[in-house]
């Protein structure tokens, strides 16, 4: 079972799903913005937050989705819900969709990470780019002591407080979800299987998208894309109301 960090407000249920290395704080921004209409679920991944982390677990996609199932199941939420995830958190919301797809009313991905292997895209300067960051994500996962280093910089200018962790606490898990979750994913297809309409929400500067992946999941019929200008990665306040209003 993973931890419920908040479960607020009455309404339409929205369940907030975290990316990697966060938690459920993520979402600061955002939950102001729903609470007046909506009850407000955010959750903490496997190995992330107050989560466990179990010794066995490979943090595959599958395990992020089986323990995100099991606890929303212990919820009994009786109603379709709009399920929102952020970064990785999107990936798993999108086989969450894809195999789950009675419980949605909405998919909402914010600054989704949609990777493909390079050798499936046509423009040698995109494909380029995908082998490049998937080698960065691999010397991450490969030299503890210089990510953590750097991870703890990152948090400590970070506008949203403990946003970012990457520590000896939940290394296994970053490391293991990075490899088994981002770099091997297949988020694409698992979008093309959902039923329930799709937003896709991202910052104009956000240097984790690759245009390739975005293109592909744009072009699809029940897919709306929303660009923020001027924002990154983070779930700041410019791209908190655009994720509110996509959630509606």
């Amino acid at each position: 079972m993973l931890h419920v960090a908040i479960d607020e407000g009455s309404g339409p249920v929205v369940v907030l799903v975290h990316g990697i290395a966060s938690s459920a704080v993520t979402f600061e921004n955002l939950i102001p913005l729903l609470t007046d209409r909506h009850r407000v679920i955010a959750i903490d991944l496997l190995g992330f937050g107050e989560s466990v982390a179990p010794e066995t677990a490979q943090f595959t996609i599958e395990e992020h989705v089986d323990a995100l199932e099991d606890t929303l199941d212990s919820l009994r939420l009786r109603h379709p819900f709009v399920l929102v995830g952020h970064s990785m958190g999107s990936l798993i919301a999108s086989r969450y969709a894809a195999t789950n797809r009675r419980r949605l009313s909405k998919l909402v991905l914010v600054s989704p990470p949609i990777y493909v292997d390079p050798a499936a895209l046509g423009d040698p300067v995109e494909r380029a780019a995908m082998g490049l960051y998937l080698k960065a994500y691999e010397f991450l996962r490969t030299n503890q002591t210089f990510t953590m280093r750097n991870a703890a910089m990152l948090a400590r200018i970070s506008p949203i407080k403990n946003v970012l962790e990457v520590s000896a606490r939940n290394w296994n898990a970053f490391v293991l979800s990075l490899e088994n979750a981002i770099e091997s994913q297949t988020t694409v297809s698992d979008i093309a299987s959902v039923t329930v309409p799709v937003e896709v929400v991202y910052g104009t500067l956000d240097p984790f998208l690759m245009p390739g992946g975005l293109r592909i999941v744009e072009q699809m019929r029940h897919v709306t894309v929303r660009k923020v200008d001027a924002s990154d990665h983070l779930v700041r306040k410019r791209l908190a109301r655009a994720v509110a209003a996509a959630i509606g």
